[in-house]
């Protein structure tokens, strides 16, 4: 966890997912760097997003290649359009791993998984 990140990974320890956000340009942007990748403005600052977004890709992964990863698979690997538009790479959890089930553009949300006292990852799931 670098210095830069710390208010995401905070936020995820406290139920929220943070986003850094340009104070120069007004753009949300992941992952957090401390230059916005749009106008490079070191005026960044962070904003609390909604946690809702969309399917923009997903993968069905049928073998993991790390035996310290704790999702047994199949398990969907998701990139997310969050309403905010940052897109975030994460699992989509809490649905078949189905190709003819999970659908782009469907409304997904976060939810928070806490792997040990410090570290608490964020998961979607579909929308409810």
């Amino acid at each position: 966890m670098t210095p830069e990140a710390m208010p995401y990974w905070d936020g995820l320890r406290e139920g929220k997912l943070m986003l850094p956000q340009c104070n120069d340009c007004g753009k949300a942007h992941f992952f957090p760097r401390i230059i916005c990748p749009h106008c490079h403005s070191r005026n960044v600052g962070w904003i609390q997003a909604s946690g809702k977004g969309k399917l923009y890709s997903f993968e069905i992964a049928y073998r993991s290649l790390n035996p310290n990863f704790k999702i047994e698979p199949p398990y969907i690997l998701a990139m997310v359009e969050l309403e905010e538009g940052p897109r975030i790479m994460s699992n989509l959890i809490n649905i078949e791993p189905d190709p003819a089930v999970i659908k782009c553009d469907m409304p997904v949300e976060v939810v928070f998984e806490k792997q040990t006292d410090e570290v608490t990852i964020s998961l979607f799931q579909p929308a409810s």
